[in-house]
């Protein structure tokens, strides 16, 4: 189920100005533009920020998510009516051959069992033309982002237009080995509402991704470093290998 914080109409609908600033989409537009990617899926688009800068760009875009209150504000967003929207996952999307597949932010992390991040990679991979590529970034566990996010240092007070003021801050609830548990809270100050939203993240390593999808059926062809997070992140780009029948079965299995 999605997080309260993509799927809650009140919380949707202030996601991007919380946000305002999505520099970290341009590693992803300079990557469609590298493979001269003519179709592009989406994985996890949310309020469809990325997949409005494809179709802006003459992009044939597929964009899937599980939250409805997310797909909802990403279908009023300008040019949206270009755009292929789906209320689902990668495991149920409809027949498709995209050039590039993506899974922006914080996206592959979301898939908390080796089971259900084998199934997404399985389904993303049908979706892919023979040698198209898929591109999505993880955070370096060694870094250990979470440790940056406090209350104190993630605390805001927003103005949004239309919704008045908004407190927000995080908290780190949980950590268990590779997983990590945090809270998301949001006042409000029109009405004093408050509403939280519980998310947790999966910090697999630079190995442990690789080694995943090689058994999905990819080749890893380069794994970069993020421009807006140097050093703190890896950025893989594998490509759907259609030689790899060993990869196939052991996915299957």
């Amino acid at each position: 189920m999605p997080d309260a914080e993509f799927d809650n109409p009140r919380l949707a609908a202030i996601y991007d100005p919380l946000d305002p600033d999505r520099s970290d989409l341009d590693v992803y537009a300079a990557i469609a533009g590298e493979f001269g990617a003519h179709s592009v899926l989406d994985v996890g688009c949310g309020t469809g920020t990325f997949a409005c800068l494809l179709a802006g760009r003459g992009i044939d875009v597929v964009a899937v998510d599980p939250a409805a209150a997310s797909l909802e504000v990403a279908r009023g967003k300008p040019g949206a009516d270009r755009i292929t929207w789906i209320h689902g996952d990668a495991t149920s999307l409809p027949p498709l051959e995209v050039d590039l597949a993506t899974m922006t932010a914080n996206v592959a992390q979301v898939f908390l069992t080796d089971s259900g991040f084998a199934a997404a990679l399985r389904g993303i991979r049908e979706a892919l033309r023979p040698g198209g590529h898929l591109v999505f970034e993880i955070r370096d566990p060694q870094r250990r982002a979470w440790l940056d996010w406090t209350r104190a240092s993630t605390h805001e007070i927003t103005e949004i237009s239309g919704v008045g003021i908004v407190e927000t801050w995080i908290d780190v609830t949980k950590v268990d080995g590779e997983f990590v548990t945090f809270r998301s809270t949001n006042v409000f100050d029109e009405d004093g509402a408050e509403i939280v939203s519980d998310s947790t993240l999966r910090f697999r390593s630079k190995d442990e991704v690789t080694a995943h999808l090689r058994q999905a059926g990819y080749t890893v062809t380069d794994v970069r470093d993020a421009p807006d997070r140097p050093g703190r992140e890896f950025v893989f780009i594998a490509c759907r290998d259609d030689g790899n029948s060993d990869a196939d079965a052991s996915a299957d299995a």
